[in-house]
């Protein structure tokens, strides 16, 4: 078989993403000798005895791994390179951008698919493992599914992997206790970011309706929630939204909640989530928002220059993968030399803290079960989540807030500026947000699609279409319908 018929992208679903341009210190130390990957590292994993069925050798040969769109692909391919002392086989496509074909002789085979059909595939794929020669060798879940995933029966513990506390040990806790299993305390995912989340606001329009575009003036206009709304008053005096949809404060609210969505079978709905449905009921009614869905076309132009959208909620990773390339009139260039002021709202933001520290989603690397190539997996991890030179090489060429708490920590005393937030330094900003957050007794197994539901059934209330327990009858219906075990009353 030809290497193009083995290397293969399923596709259903492309999220753009570009690069955050940043102005840092040079990192001497970032080079391939300071991995801490060498190459004798093995797994102590025994797939001849996991695997009911045995890998084939096109099984072997070949890295299996599932992801839900191309965002981790994108820093993989640009950063792993520098990072392994394992063997890598680059290509390079017309723009310079390099793509990793093979580790160690193995070639890669990304399965992408689309968000909504990923967790149902990934499914599928993961319990069919044991039965099948093709294997799954390594899979990403997201905060909502992590859960799920790492209290299954298809993860690997990472010290199966070979992978040890101590190297660990400078992740966010918060970020490393969400993918440790609640029966055995085994740790069975890693991330490479921490997702603290921010206000991203509009200089233009705080100029002209709030008189300064300071980020520490900003927050006193938001830094409730009864000041939040009090200058969305404002935003509204002057033609502005202070949001754009019904969604864009959600993750404010469920990524600060005290319960899990669901315990002891019993359906919860914590009183974060009941401020989220009053406040964007009071928005919408009011005209505080523009009515828009997450990610659809009106919500992204309201990130235009001349959007008429005050500001978003966003972790780290969705400004350069989000907001960057809806702002700017003209795509950025691969050396990034049109990253400048007069490129549509290119340096026309800045940040804040917002109202209340939240997390913004995140994402975690983990082992599957059954896979044939448990070295490169572990390799991978390490490579990407504990190399501090790479998670440096990360923060400093994506802006991206890693799960390092020494890199931050570096990135704060040296300055490392944003150009696109006019050269503010987003790791100090982010960092105390970071040190608040907590997973703690939060996450169930059910959290992808009760957030998912819930959000779908408050819209026609939103709407007027529907009262809110109307509202709430169709969510406790439909998610209990869908998993028997829950209790229907909801609590």
């Amino acid at each position: 078989m030809t290497r193009s018929a083995k290397i293969f992208l399923r596709v259903f679903g492309v999220c753009a993403a570009v690069s955050a341009m940043s102005a840092c210190a040079d990192n001497s130390g970032s080079s391939a000798s300071d991995s801490i990957v060498g190459e004798d590292s093995t797994s102590s994993v025994n797939s001849q005895v996991i695997n009911s069925v045995q890998p084939s050798d096109e099984s072997k040969s070949t890295l299996t791994i599932y992801c839900r769109d191309y965002e981790f692909k994108k820093r993989f391919d640009k950063y792993y390179p520098s990072y392994t002392n394992f063997g890598v086989e680059l290509s390079m496509d017309a723009d310079g951008n390099q793509t990793v074909e093979a580790i160690n002789g193995i070639e890669l085979n990304w399965v992408v698919i689309e968000k909504d059909e990923y967790q149902a595939s990934l499914d599928a794929a993961l319990e069919a493992q044991q039965g099948s020669a093709e294997k799954v060798d390594m899979f990403l879940v997201q905060s909502d599914s992590v859960f799920k995933y790492v209290n299954g029966d298809s993860a690997l513990s990472v010290e199966e992997l070979g992978i040890t506390q101590e190297e660990l040990s400078k992740q966010y806790s918060y970020v490393r206790d969400c993918a440790v299993a609640a029966d055995t305390g085994e740790i069975k995912g890693v991330s490479w970011q921490a997702s603290p989340g921010m206000f991203v606001y509009n200089v233009q329009y705080a100029r002209e309706v709030l008189g300064t575009d300071d980020p520490e003036k900003v927050q006193e206009y938001v830094k409730d929630q009864e000041s939040f709304t009090q200058t969305a008053e404002l935003m509204a005096d002057n033609g502005i939204k202070m949001l754009s949809g019904y969604y864009d404060a959600y993750r404010l609210y469920s990524g600060s909640v005290s319960s899990p969505w669901v315990s002891d079978g019993k359906l919860t709905l914590d009183p974060k989530l009941k401020e989220w449905v009053d406040l964007t009921k009071e928005y919408t009614d009011k005209g505080y928002n523009s009515k828009t869905s997450l990610m659809d076309e009106n919500w992204a132009a309201g990130q235009s220059a001349d959007g008429r959208v005050f500001g978003y909620f966003l972790p780290a990773w969705e400004i350069s993968s989000v907001l960057i390339p809806n702002t700017v009139d003209e795509q950025l260039t691969a050396d990034k030399s049109n990253a400048v002021e007069g490129n549509g709202g290119y340096g026309n933001w800045r940040a804040c803290r917002g109202p209340q520290a939240y997390y913004g989603g995140g994402e975690w690397i983990c082992g599957a079960v059954g896979a044939d190539n448990t070295d490169i997996v572990a390799d991978i991890m390490r490579a990407m989540t504990c190399n501090t030179g790479c998670m440096k090489a990360i923060a400093e060429g994506e802006q991206d807030f890693v799960n390092n708490t020494d890199v931050i920590e570096e990135l704060i005393d040296e300055d490392c500026t944003n150009d696109f937030l006019g050269g503010q330094n987003l790791f100090e900003l982010l960092a105390p947000i970071a040190d608040e957050i907590s997973f703690s007794d939060t996450l169930s197994p059910y959290d992808y699609d009760c957030n998912r539901m819930f959000c779908d059934a408050l819209k026609p209330y939103f709407e007027g279409s529907i009262t809110y327990e109307q509202a709430l009858e169709e969510f406790s219906r439909d998610i209990t319908a869908l998993y028997s075990e829950i209790s229907s009353e909801l609590y």
